[in-house]
């Protein structure tokens, strides 16, 4: 097998315990947010307060290791100053870069912080090169973070138009949703993905048992689901419900739990000009992200060199127990 250059691999981290995990597992850099609407991880007990993502910088530099700042929800009016707070502090703690969705916060790194990195975030739904180059150009990015929709061949045309990097995701949440356009669980709860950063929270969340042991999941006042005994209950977003219709009953309506799993795509991603891969999972726990990015760190240095990896062991870790490669496959590049 051909050797390859070696990409960058970004993991995720919504705790700073899952940074450090991260980190001596192999991530080249970490992606996380503060806590607060700011960015698109909005959840109880997730992000990182100013003063821990003080200590967690300080601890991935020492490592070698970079981290990201992911300022990445919309902000609304009358709002825009705690997105513009988070700029400042990513600014101020030194981080590697900081990815933005918003158009408007955009325009502040580049006009407030013209030194500051500045990556593109896969919430800003930029897949045409004439969209990532406006935003080069404009406001100076680095990076953008390509939506799942793409094939790896129009990933090649995509890298062969634009003047920046791509990064893109490999293995997690398939994103089913448009990118940065998602609002089930905004019609359902109020709260909004991309304005709140915020899907199907918690407080929103009801399971009901049944005599037969049966457990309705409930998000506000709709049933999404209905798990018999012994099954796993899957996320609680409307997007992975099963629904009774009058054609079917008890069905997925929109997408199966499923995990995207690009470990054999590697090699093509790369020679399409993937710059970074990006594993999915903010609010994942510390074992699960010790074992992805370590799988991922292995396989990476293993096609580096020119070997085929072992990468049995990531089926245990998707959603469902189900992988797919997704859009990715289709027409690949060679």
């Amino acid at each position: 097998m051909t050797q390859l250059e070696k990409p960058e691999l970004v993991c995720p981290a919504g705790t700073p315990a899952s940074l450090r995990t991260a980190v001596d597992a192999g991530a080249d850099a970490v992606y996380c947010g503060f806590k607060g609407p700011t960015n698109a991880r909005n959840f109880s007990g997730l992000n990182f307060t100013k003063a821990e993502l003080t200590e967690s910088v300080k601890y991935a530099h020492e490592r070698d290791a970079m981290v990201l700042a992911a300022i990445n929800s919309f902000p609304t009016a009358g709002r825009t100053d705690l997105w513009k707070k988070s700029v400042d502090d990513a600014v101020e703690l030194g981080l590697d870069a900081v990815i933005i969705a918003d158009i408007g916060m955009a325009q502040y790194v580049a006009r407030e912080h013209p030194e500051q990195r500045l990556h593109l975030s896969v919430q800003a739904g930029a897949s045409s090169p004439e969209a990532i180059n406006y935003y080069v150009e404009q406001f100076g990015v680095k990076r953008v973070v390509l939506p799942r929709i793409l094939t790896v061949a129009e990933i090649k045309r995509v890298h062969d138009a634009i003047d920046c990097e791509i990064e893109a995701f490999v293995f997690g949440n398939i994103g089913m949703m448009a990118e940065g356009r998602c609002s089930l669980t905004n019609y359902v709860t109020g709260v909004s993905t991309n304005m709140d950063g915020v899907c199907s929270p918690a407080s929103h969340v009801e399971y009901e048992p049944d005599e037969e042991e049966n457990l309705t999941t409930r998000l506000g006042e709709f049933a999404i689901d209905c798990i018999s005994c012994g099954e796993t209950a899957g996320y609680p977003t409307i997007c992975k419900g099963r629904y009774d219709t009058a054609i079917k009953k008890n069905y997925y309506a929109f997408e199966e739990p499923i995990s995207l799993n690009l470990t054999r795509l590697l090699p093509d991603l790369i020679k399409a000009g993937v710059t970074a891969l990006k594993i999915e999972g903010r609010q994942r726990s510390r074992a699960y992200i010790r074992s992805v990015v370590s799988s991922f760190r292995e396989a990476i240095d293993a096609y580096a060199i020119g070997e085929e990896p072992d990468i049995s062991q990531l089926i245990a870790l998707t959603e469902g127990g189900k992988e797919t490669e997704g859009a990715f496959k289709s027409k690949t590049w060679r």
